[in-house]
């Protein structure tokens, strides 16, 4: 299995809908930050990516066709190098709404764990300091809540994509034209159901929150219930 098309957009630019999208028209599995939780040993390969600037992809991405979102979208020129034969999907939207929702729902994150999980669980932790180096104090450079400076960031990296693919290779594109340009530029057949809209802010905000609060209640809890059952046994 080797990868068929690269998604080269920043997180936030619909990416877990385009690869439902990319899954449905069988270019599937398609890697998404979400498969950096769900393997543990992959948050640690990123970061020596970020140490040595290298990787080995084909073992990173034995088991998927496609890839999208953070951290992917942040080698998308290596990337574009390894795989020749691959066509790049860039998911763009408007800079102030990416920056607006990025701020709201991602950015936070930063902060989503207390210090007694990072302790307890190293992978939260190691995942915290990937995505720190290579999204928020690499791409970004330390300055993502300078709006100007991280909407400068989203419109370079759009014309950076524009200028380095081959334009046969090269589809830009909004989530909300649906279907249409993009099985156009896979050559593929048009599904008969709706194009996915998953991953909307309000719902990401909820589920968020969920983790912050549920994880520094967690040890209240355990001291509740550790105190019920001392109580029990005398």
């Amino acid at each position: 299995m080797t990868l068929q098309v690269i998604g080269a957009g920043f997180a936030r630019t619909g990416t877990l809908s385009l690869q439902q999208a990319l899954n449905d028209l069988g270019f599937g599995p398609t890697y998404h930050m979400n498969d950096v939780f769900q393997n543990s040993s992959h948050a640690q390969k990123w970061l020596d990516y970020a140490d040595a600037g290298t990787a080995d992809w084909e073992g990173l991405f034995a088991n998927y066709q496609s890839v999208v979102d953070f951290p992917a979208a942040c080698t998308w020129k290596e990337l574009y190098d390894e795989y020749p034969d691959a066509k790049v999907v860039l998911s763009v939207r408007d800079p102030t709404a990416w920056w607006r929702s990025t701020s709201e729902v991602i950015y936070p994150t930063r902060t989503m764990f207390p210090t007694w999980l990072k302790l307890a669980v190293p992978f939260t932790q190691r995942w915290l300091h990937m995505v720190d180096r290579l999204v928020w104090s690499g791409l970004f450079e330390g300055r993502f809540e300078d709006k100007a400076h991280a909407i400068k960031v989203f419109e370079d990296h759009v014309e950076a994509v524009r200028a380095h693919c081959d334009p046969e290779r090269l589809l830009v594109f909004d989530v909300s034209q649906g279907w249409q340009p993009l099985c156009d530029f896979l050559d593929v057949p048009m599904p008969l159901g709706p194009f996915p809209r998953l991953n909307d802010s309000a719902s990401l905000q909820r589920r968020f929150a969920g983790i912050r609060w549920g994880t520094r209640l967690a040890p209240l809890f355990i001291l509740l219930a550790a105190g019920a059952t001392a109580l029990r046994r005398r």
